[in-house]
């Protein structure tokens, strides 16, 4: 079976500026997607892994990511479809088409770029040619994406822990696809409901994961899942819902997934966050015992498409005399470039962060020791492990009693391999501060005594009602209290 295999990954935040151009995008091409893909814990490893067991002769055409940032330029958008509508031509005729998505991709004047780029993809290779995508679980779908595809593997966990389980079993779905042993119908139940960063190890996640596998058993679906939605987007796709497959059976597939939205609705109340400021996630960890306390600043979280060198949270550290206690890390490019020039026990003045823009705090204006220098290249070991990181630059310094890691280029702390690479031993540090929503629990969760979440203002808040709305559906909740989801 000839599969084509490509990807396109962003996470486009309508109100991060400026727009994402081409800068911004990596491309890979042919082999390289392989070298760079293979042995990973990601969806396009898991996809290799599954094409590999059905001995599949695999076309790699192109891999097209971003961090996550704002919304894609449209003259950025259209070359970069055509960049994956041109790898498909030369492949040649293809049995099949397995794709690494992230569903809440915006590019200008395009609100639903993933569906834009399947139903492309379809009219190349044909109504016959079987065409299956895996999914971000944040991402922003429509029933439009899921008519142009076969089937839709979203990762149901969060932290995305599962890419490659989904990524293998996407792979292993085509043979009976091709071989019309199944024929899949989607159906996809929006929800006017708009979700902070909700994780799936515990509380309502967990729940609504485990009605979705209930779904899953009964006799005739294929698969059922939650997409949580992208808050951040403002986009009438934006929002929560259920996607359920049937074989055969469209029917099934709308009853399997209203019955778990109902249940989500039921339950929205509980999705309601419990943050802290700054100064209270300071104060409770300096109170706690125990080590490390985590504190994670959820709203300067990268992986969201925030900048990433937010001050807030390190200045209540200093300004609380936080001693024994490390933070992973702000992106400030001149700061990491002035250490690494000056060197090893250099004393330096510097502004530190703060240089996006005003919402996210100012510039520290603090004296710090040089420490410990890097290259910025390491491997995760929990989530995305397999992938190398490179932030560029590193630079660890010592400011007052906190070792402060800075970065040349922004990224959410995934686990504790950052700070390893620069001698720092996170399980005999009092409190570890960090940049990430729930990622870092991958990580974290079994190290920390405690994880306390400090939600100061910043673009990935967990007050998602703070953001001016113009084309978002209304009503919505929690925007809207008298939102109803129709039974």
């Amino acid at each position: 079976m000839r599969v084509a295999l490509a990807s396109f990954q962003h996470e486009s935040h309508s109100y991060r500026l400026p727009h994402t151009t081409a800068a911004h995008f990596h491309v890979a091409r042919g082999a390289e997607i392989l070298q760079r893909a293979k042995g990973t814990r990601t969806a396009l490893g898991g996809l290799l892994a599954g094409l590999d067991e059905i001995a599949a002769d695999v076309r790699p055409l192109v891999a097209i990511a971003a961090p996550p940032s704002g919304v894609i330029a449209g003259a950025t958008y259209g070359e970069l479809r055509a960049q994956l509508e041109s790898a498909l031509l030369r492949a040649g005729r293809v049995d099949a088409v397995a794709l690494a998505l992230h569903g809440a991709a915006l590019a200008e004047g395009l609100d639903d770029v993933e569906a834009d780029l399947c139903h492309r993809i379809r009219d190349r290779v044909g109504p016959s040619v079987p065409v299956v995508a895996t999914f971000d679980l944040h991402g922003n779908v429509s029933q439009a994406l899921a008519d142009s595809l076969d089937a839709l593997f979203p990762c149901r966990l969060y932290p995305h822990v599962d890419t490659f389980e989904r990524g293998r079993e996407a792979a292993l779905r085509l043979a009976s696809l091709r071989e019309a042993r199944i024929r899949p119908v989607t159906h996809v139940e929006p929800l006017p409901l708009l979700l902070p960063a909700t994780p799936t190890t515990f509380g309502p996640g967990a729940a609504v994961n485990a009605a979705c596998a209930e779904q899953a058993r009964r006799a005739g679906v294929l698969d059922c899942a939650f997409f949580h939605g992208f808050p951040y987007a403002d986009t009438p796709l934006a929002g929560a819902s259920v996607v359920a497959t049937a074989d055969g059976d469209r029917e099934l597939a709308r009853d399997a997934a209203r019955t778990v939205a109902r249940s989500i609705w039921d339950m929205r109340e509980a999705f309601r966050p419990t943050t802290l400021s700054c100064e209270e996630a300071v104060a409770q960890a300096l109170a706690l015992a125990g080590r490390p306390i985590v504190i994670n600043e959820t709203s300067d979280n990268p992986g969201g498409g925030a900048p990433g060198d937010g001050t807030h949270l390190l200045r209540e550290l200093l300004e609380a005399r936080a001693d024994d206690a490390c933070f992973g890390f702000i992106a400030d490019p001149e700061v990491a470039r002035r250490a690494h020039a000056a060197g090893i026990g250099a004393l330096l003045d510097v502004a530190l962060g703060g240089k996006s823009d005003s919402l996210h705090g100012a510039p520290l204006c603090v004296r710090a020791e040089v420490t410990t220098l890097s290259n910025g290249r390491f491997t995760p070991r929990a989530m995305l492990a397999g992938v190398e990181m490179n932030l560029g630059p590193m630079a660890r310094l010592r400011v007052g009693g906190v070792d402060v890691l800075v970065s040349s280029r922004a990224q959410q702390t995934f686990d504790a391999e950052v700070f390893r690479m620069h001698g720092i031993d996170v399980s005999r540090r009092k409190i570890v501060a960090l940049k990430s929503s729930h990622h870092f629990r991958a990580g974290f969760e079994s190290l920390a005594a405690a994880i306390l979440t400090a939600d100061p203002p910043g673009l990935t808040t967990q007050r998602i009602e703070t953001f001016p709305r113009a084309r978002t559906r209304r009503p919505i909740w929690p925007l809207d209290a008298h939102a109803v989801y129709p039974r």
